[in-house]
């Protein structure tokens, strides 16, 4: 494929405008698939200060960055102008201490998390691993939701990785930050048959607010108050409390706040507000509520004056 020169210039522009530049789907708070996932979080791992393209919302950039680099597929690193690599290539360059010398960062911790394996679990893991046959290993990734995923991989002597029972797992660098102090059980019960990990690290879920709680703690400054909707709805109907909105750069800027900042979320009856809720506790947040009920609620039980729509 040629390059456009309009859109070789695009693509050098931001090259030159950055000295770490991530081409990836989604936004590293957001990514839209796992390899970008991976990517976003090796740099977020080394606290590297990058800037990230989202190709999805720019299918110039989506196919040219492909072009320009010869390299056909996304996320894409570029250092210096430079193209580093892919998904994997990121991952392996962070487990080995490349990355960060590269980006002239500290060296990651590479300290294997502290685990606990549950005889039960232990013999399960045993089996499976016997069953995959020579050179077998456990591998457990955990994504910035904390979702874990186990996986049967090749085993790697220079791997993060913990022993517990007699089961070795290997943990990438990230997922290793994430694991500290988790339990690994095997259940059979009420809730289905299988692995259940218990990690001391997960944000708490998003928990309900009522609005007479949620406005008395927005007027006593207990908490952020977010209303997600957009600013034609709030002209309809809008809160007699302070609250901050998405507009413009306000999502980026509550983003940044200390994780531990209560967030209250709220829009016309719950729906979105919820969505948005989970999206912050995924960044980490881990004092996240939603407001049931939302605006609605809000008219009838607090503000009658707040209109309806």
């Amino acid at each position: 494929m040629s390059l456009d020169p309009a859109l070789r210039s695009r693509i050098e522009s931001l090259l030159q405008s950055n000295r770490v530049v991530l081409f990836m789907k989604g936004q590293p708070s957001m990514p839209q698939c796992g390899f970008s996932a991976k990517a976003a979080g090796a740099l977020d791992s080394l606290g590297a200060d990058y800037a990230h393209v989202n190709v999805l919302a720019d299918a110039e950039i989506r196919e040219g960055i492909k072009a320009y680099g010869d390299w056909p597929t996304i996320p894409q690193l570029y250092v210096d102008g430079e193209l580093v690599g892919g998904s994997d290539i990121i991952e392996q360059m962070t487990a080995s201490g490349e990355l960060a010398s590269l980006l002239g960062v500290p060296m990651p911790d590479r300290t294997p998390p502290v685990i606990t394996v549950t005889p039960a679990a232990a013999d399960m893991l045993k089996q499976a691993l016997a069953d995959a046959g020579p050179g077998a290993a456990l591998a457990l990734s955990i994504n910035t939701a904390f979702q874990p995923n186990f996986q049967i991989a090749r085993h790697d002597p220079n791997a993060i990785a913990s022993e517990s029972n007699g089961v070795r797992v290997q943990f990438d660098l990230t997922s290793a930050r994430r694991a500290e102090g988790i339990t690994i059980d095997w259940i059979d019960d009420i809730r289905g048959k299988g692995l259940a990990i218990d990690n001391p690290n997960a944000p708490k879920p998003v928990q309900a607010m009522s609005v007479q709680d949620a406005d008395a703690r927005a007027r006593n400054g207990e908490l952020v108050l977010i209303d997600v909707r957009p600013p034609e709805e709030r002209t309809i109907a809008a809160v007699q409390v302070p609250f901050r909105t998405f507009d413009g750069n306000d999502r980026a800027e509550l983003e940044a706040l200390p994780k531990d900042t209560p967030l209250a979320f709220l829009c016309r009856s719950g729906a979105r507000s919820q969505t948005a809720a989970e999206e912050f506790r995924a960044l980490g947040f881990t004092d996240v509520y939603n407001v049931s009920g939302g605006i609605l609620a809000w008219s009838d039980q607090v503000d009658g004056s707040i209109g309806k729509y």
